[in-house]
C-alpha cells in the first residue's frame, strides 16, 4: 500500500512555471507506475502524464506534451511534475496516482491517489 502527498500548486500568470511533487510514503515506490491527472470544475478527471517504474518511460497527453515533464526519485520516493509555459486551460486540481501497472492513463488503473493540490493560472 502506498500513501501519497501532493504539493507546490499555486497561482501562476499564464507563460509561467510551477514544479509539483508527490510525496509516497511506504519502501515499495519503485513497484509502481506513477502518474498525474488533473480535474476542473465540472469537467471529468483527465490523464495529463504518466511515468514508468523505473522512470525510463513516459508517455504525455497532447495537450501538455513539451511543456510538462514528469520525473521521479526511487530514492526520494518523490514524483515531479515540472510545469512550463501554463495556459488558463491547465486550471484544475492536479492529482498524482499509483499503479501496479507499468503505465497507464486510465484513472481506473490507479488504485492510490492523493488528495489533490490546486493549481490556478490566470490571464
Amino acid at each position: 500500500q502506498v500513501q501519497l502527498v501532493e504539493s507546490g500548486g499555486g497561482l501562476v500568470q499564464a507563460g509561467g512555471s510551477l514544479r509539483l511533487s508527490c510525496a509516497a510514503s511506504g519502501r515499495t515506490f519503485s513497484s509502481y507506475g506513477m502518474g498525474w491527472f488533473r480535474q476542473a470544475p465540472g469537467k471529468e478527471r483527465e490523464f495529463v502524464v504518466a511515468i514508468s517504474r523505473s522512470g525510463g518511460s513516459t508517455y504525455y497527453a497532447d495537450s501538455v506534451k513539451g511543456r510538462f515533464t514528469i520525473s521521479r526519485d526511487n530514492a526520494n520516493n518523490t514524483v515531479y511534475l515540472q510545469m512550463n509555459s501554463l495556459k488558463p486551460e491547465d486550471t484544475a486540481a492536479y492529482y498524482c496516482a499509483a499503479t501496479t501497472l507499468g503505465i497507464a492513463t486510465l484513472p481506473i488503473s490507479y488504485g492510490y491517489w492523493g488528495q489533490g493540490t490546486q493549481v490556478t493560472v490566470s490571464s
